[in-house]
């Protein structure tokens, strides 16, 4: 009933919501502003703040979390306190048009779920406005520089965040003023480098995390057995595939997204680590019996 009056309350103020939608470190805060220019577009989110032209209005940055994990959280508004202050903030701001970044479609459908602002009515992907070159170029100083930017002036990030600081960029951008003639504008960018890039990354070892996999399946369901793993580590983490046996009627056979969620659940939370995903595949479904057998066996 809330969310329905919520719906009503922007319903009736008219406005609009974006999405940007990008993997990681391909360019979206660099960009920000050339689409809000596009569509006049007055406000955004990114990575945990809610920005008005050239201002922090609030929010906290992803970018002083210690721990990537800790980033992930406060980008997408885990914390009570702080999507609060950002939710209290938008009702308060007058605006018709609002643009969420995130690095997928369901990232941002989060976002604006937690913040009790409307789907978005647009999505506009990076690759519909940056070049393959341009995209591998901010992908590449990502990974190599731990280069990120925030998408107001530098000054605002050093009054706010002057320990994550690095350096500012200046964009030209050729804006209307409804006379016909396209005037240049100069937009400023700061550059940061956020506290988790400076110490380093949790990493942990193949045979560590698969027995954590098989505790986590065996506690969701013992009847449920785990035939083989696969774990491939990448800069968005950890990407895992489990190939389960499982018995016939079990509620693994018809909802596999419950376990899915209870082993990323558990891992991210026990290790700190990032999981990217988890492959639940189901090779083969049993009788209870047969799987009680099985598991007599083994203790033989």
């Amino acid at each position: 009933m809330i969310r329905f009056f919520k719906v009503l309350f922007w319903f009736f103020r008219g406005v609009r919501v974006y999405a940007l939608v990008g993997s990681t470190g391909t360019g979206k805060s660099f960009r920000a502003k050339l689409v809000a220019q596009k569509y006049g577009i007055e406000m955004i989110i990114d990575d945990g703040l809610l920005i008005r032209g050239d201002q922090l209005i609030a929010g906290k940055s992803a970018k002083k979390e210690a721990l990537y994990l800790g980033a992930v959280k406060t980008a997408l508004f885990h914390d009570k306190a702080h999507r609060d202050e950002v939710a209290k903030a938008l009702q308060r701001e007058r605006f018709r048009k609002i643009l969420v970044i995130g690095t997928s479609e369901k990232m941002v459908h989060r976002i604006c779920e937690r913040l009790q602002i409307p789907q978005p009515n647009k999505t506009i992907k990076i690759e519909d406005i940056a070049t393959k070159a341009e995209i591998e170029k901010a992908m590449q100083s990502r990974q190599i520089e731990g280069k990120h930017v925030i998408p107001v002036p530098a000054l605002e990030i050093r009054r706010n965040y002057p320990s994550i600081f690095y350096d500012s960029v200046r964009v030209f951008l050729r804006r209307s003023f409804g006379t016909g003639v396209s005037l240049p504008k100069i937009y400023e960018k700061a550059v940061v480098r956020p506290e988790y890039t400076k110490r380093g990354r949790v990493a942990i070892s193949e045979a560590a995390l698969s027995q954590m996999v098989v505790h986590c399946v065996d506690e969701y369901d013992p009847a449920i057995k785990v035939k083989r793993l696969a774990i491939r580590d990448d800069s968005k983490g950890y990407r895992i595939t489990v190939v389960l046996e499982v018995p016939f009627g079990t509620r693994l056979a018809s909802n596999a997204y419950a376990l899915q969620e209870f082993i990323v659940d558990n891992i991210e939370r026990f290790t700190g680590i990032l999981v990217a995903e988890v492959n639940i595949v189901i090779d083969r479904l049993t009788s209870r019996r047969t799987s009680a057998k099985n598991r007599s066996r083994r203790r033989l």
